[in-house]
């Protein structure tokens, strides 16, 4: 306990911080060696970090593919470069963007959502504390600033959680090849290509009986088959080479190779809607 007429340590303190803050205030705080013992020290936490993940990654996974420790395998299989049935999809903090091009699907829109929406948003950013010029710090004193704060982080957190959560058009399983089949009556004859149809990445663009999603104004191929005049070797043609046929947003699937494109070409010719083939 204090002496009577002593201050406290804790008034001493005060006083001492007001001092110094009067003192940076007055003459500044010199980056030698405040700021550069800051960053060093803040540079070598961070190494530090990865470098403990590095090690706790290497020393408890196998070195069998698959082998999984506490931070995942030390080796997955290899890739096979040749696969049809990958989806790619961004890493998480892109999903926001990921789920815009959803939104504004190409080729008519996608400049606004790859390019109108982020620009002028950056622009608001750069010119908020233009706008907000008080010297206030109070964050309720502080509206702008703070609702667009906080519409930021709303419409990012609702974009990105729908972007994690949108389902992708994969390679449809043998269930759903099956259900195609039989909802179209199409004959077993051109399962291959049902099955190279949907592994070949077509129902990125194109619909069919449901399945897939409708992109760059790509149509629906459920009934294709019933056009006049498109039989088997029409299809061959097109899908090897769409820019013979004016149409430069399809790729070109020449690769896919003579026998493919011909599974892929009877699969068309023989979709004809829910009567099929063989219904009525």
């Amino acid at each position: 306990m204090s002496a009577p007429g002593q201050r406290k340590p804790r008034d001493l303190r005060r006083e001492e911080f007001a001092r110094y803050k009067d003192d940076v205030k007055r003459e500044g705080k010199p980056f030698f060696p405040y700021a550069m013992f800051h960053d060093t020290v803040m540079s070598l936490v961070v190494v530090a970090v990865i470098i403990g993940l590095a090690c706790i990654w290497y020393f408890t996974s196998g070195e069998e593919p698959g082998d999984s420790g506490i931070l995942g395998p030390r080796y997955t299989a290899e890739a096979d470069p040749a696969t049809t049935q990958f989806v790619p999809r961004p890493d998480w903090y892109f999903y926001f963007l990921f789920y815009l091009l959803r939104i504004f699907k190409w080729p008519e829109s996608v400049v606004i959502g790859t390019v109108g929406i982020p620009t002028v948003l950056m622009i608001l950013l750069f010119a908020l504390p233009f706008i907000d010029v008080r010297a206030e710090r109070r964050p309720l004193r502080r509206p702008v600033a703070m609702t667009a704060l906080l519409l930021t982080a709303i419409s990012m957190g609702i974009l990105t959680y729908k972007g994690a959560t949108a389902e992708e058009a994969t390679a449809a399983n043998e269930e759903t090849i099956n259900a195609v089949m039989e909802a179209n009556n199409l004959p077993a004859s051109v399962k291959p290509g049902v099955t190279l149809f949907f592994q070949s990445g077509c129902t990125s663009c194109h619909t069919y009986a449901g399945e897939g999603s409708s992109n760059a104004g790509a149509p629906d191929l459920t009934s294709i088959g019933a056009q006049e005049g498109k039989d088997a070797a029409y299809f061959k043609r097109y899908v090897s080479n769409p820019r013979a046929f004016g149409n430069n947003v399809m790729p070109v699937f020449q690769g896919l190779g003579d026998e493919n494109l011909q599974k892929l070409a009877e699969f068309l010719e023989a979709s004809k809607g829910s009567a099929g083939p063989g219904g009525g």
